[in-house]
């Protein structure tokens, strides 16, 4: 790039950090779907800013029926202009992601029975990552030291791309919610390899929510947090 161009994409990093809200959307209880009224806010987690939760003892659960990922289409969605075309092959992408993590520790099935868990996966809301910018940013001294204190911090980096989505855990035989949350995934503010291509930063937001999920019912310990370090 010429220093002209350079002076150009700095200028628009610059305007951007000083908004201050134009990378960030903060997921919402989301009135569609169905756990939404269980829901709760949980200011200290920006992840995970709302969940709902039983005492259950997930070890005592050896299988899961995942339905097809919904797309979610209220009003209220978050999905600003990403084009339909876009939100399905996300929709998709999550499918196969989360029964790959999921079939590592449990035995995927289609139909409800003992010892089964239900989970519904609504994507509610995504962005992509800015093109060339999103890049621009990891590497110019400005856009370099704002993602570093957003790394350190596990908040998200500068124009790049994101994904939301709401996870229902149900007993697949009593139907009884177990737990809920809606959630916000993004790579690591710094992480290169995440800002080529529109898709990929919310790609690797998948990636991250799906090991905590299988980490989540794979233990009795306290709820996830929805942050994996190594992305």
């Amino acid at each position: 790039m010429n220093k002209s161009t350079n002076r150009r994409l700095w200028l628009a990093a610059a305007v951007c950090v000083a908004m201050t809200g134009c990378a960030s959307v903060k997921p919402i209880p989301y009135s569609g779907i169905a756990s939404s009224s269980y829901l709760s806010p949980d200011s200290h987690n920006s992840r995970v800013p709302y969940r709902y939760d039983t005492p259950v003892s997930w070890r005592s659960y050896r299988k899961i029926m995942l339905e097809p990922v919904a797309v979610y289409r209220g009003a209220d969605n978050q999905f600003g202009s990403m084009s339909e075309e876009d939100k399905n092959a996300l929709a998709s992408y999550m499918q196969t992601k989360f029964a790959e993590k999921l079939g590592t520790r449990f035995e995927l099935v289609n139909e409800p029975g003992p010892g089964t868990l239900q989970i519904k996966l609504t994507l509610t809301g995504a962005k992509t990552t800015t093109p060339v910018l999103g890049t621009f940013t990891k590497f110019d001294i400005g856009g370099g030291m704002y993602n570093s204190v957003q790394a350190i911090r596990g908040k998200e980096g500068m124009m790049n791309g994101s994904v939301i989505y709401s996870v229902e855990i149900y007993d697949a035989l009593s139907r009884q919610l177990l737990s809920a949350y809606v959630t916000k995934q993004y790579p690591n503010a710094m992480n290169v390899g995440a800002s080529f291509g529109a898709l990929k930063a919310a790609r690797v937001g998948i990636d991250k929510g799906a090991d905590a999920l299988a980490e989540q019912l794979s233990s009795d310990a306290a709820p996830m947090d929805g942050i994996t370090r190594s992305h």
